[in-house]
């Protein structure tokens, strides 16, 4: 079961359409052309990881993002995204992500969205105080392992992304620190992006287990930071 087109036309209908009453007559759409073929894949991805990362894992049933926006505090008040996504994690954590995520690891992420705004991408983003100390411990005790695992990153991921670097170095390390670049970093992530033909042809799982392998090393190297095994 993979991606057709028709999942790239329901979610650019519901752009346009971004309403309770509208999605529930097309809700058949979306459980047939988006939910089911999200959790086949994060099926087959579990098969693949079995092979060549047997710590990350995602869950057919929980591991895809919900429909429904939050917007308690958004002034958007648009009820349901434009996209859909799933999380794989380290097996050993939760599968929350971001400054919740007290118990969170490493892993991959998936975005399916019309118009070329697909992508793949790896790491942890903004992890909470806690966690982010630990990393930031691991990158002071050793401060070229980062940069040696980001430089061997194939040219198509640009880097670790730097939207969310501190302009400052954190408080308690050296501004002539020997890892000063990477301590700044608050979030550790990079990816690429894929065209609608690449999230839509049979050989998506193929892509992404390309693209996994790729980023595995740095999403180790974080994992082992945060106390988690492989």
């Amino acid at each position: 079961m993979t991606f057709r087109p028709a999942a790239l036309q329901f979610f650019r209908q519901l752009e346009k359409n971004n309403n309770k009453e509208w999605f529930e007559a097309h809700r058949a759409d979306y459980e047939s052309e988006v939910r089911e073929p999200m959790r086949y894949l994060i099926g087959e991805m579990n098969s693949r990881f079995a092979r060549f990362a047997p710590e990350m894992y995602g869950d057919p049933k929980r591991g895809m993002f919900r429909i429904n926006r939050d917007i308690r505090f958004s002034s958007d008040k648009s009820p349901y995204k434009t996209h859909a996504a799933c999380w794989f994690h380290h097996s050993s954590a939760t599968k929350k992500v971001g400054s919740e995520a007290a118990e969170g690891s490493a892993g991959f992420y998936f975005h399916f969205q019309p118009g070329g705004r697909s992508f793949v991408g790896g790491g942890l983003w903004r992890p909470p105080a806690p966690q982010l100390q630990k990393i930031r411990n691991e990158i002071a005790e050793n401060p070229t392992r980062l940069a040696r695992i980001v430089a061997k990153l194939p040219a198509r991921y640009d880097g670790l992304d730097d939207e969310s670097m501190l302009k400052r170095m954190p408080r308690g390390y050296a501004e002539n620190h020997p890892a000063a670049k990477w301590l700044r970093y608050q979030s550790f992530t990079t990816g690429r992006g894929l065209t609608d033909k690449q999230v839509t042809s049979p050989q998506l799982a193929k892509l992404l287990e390309e693209d996994f392998k790729q980023l595995l090393p740095l999403a180790r190297w974080i994992n082992r930071a945060l106390g988690f095994g492989h």
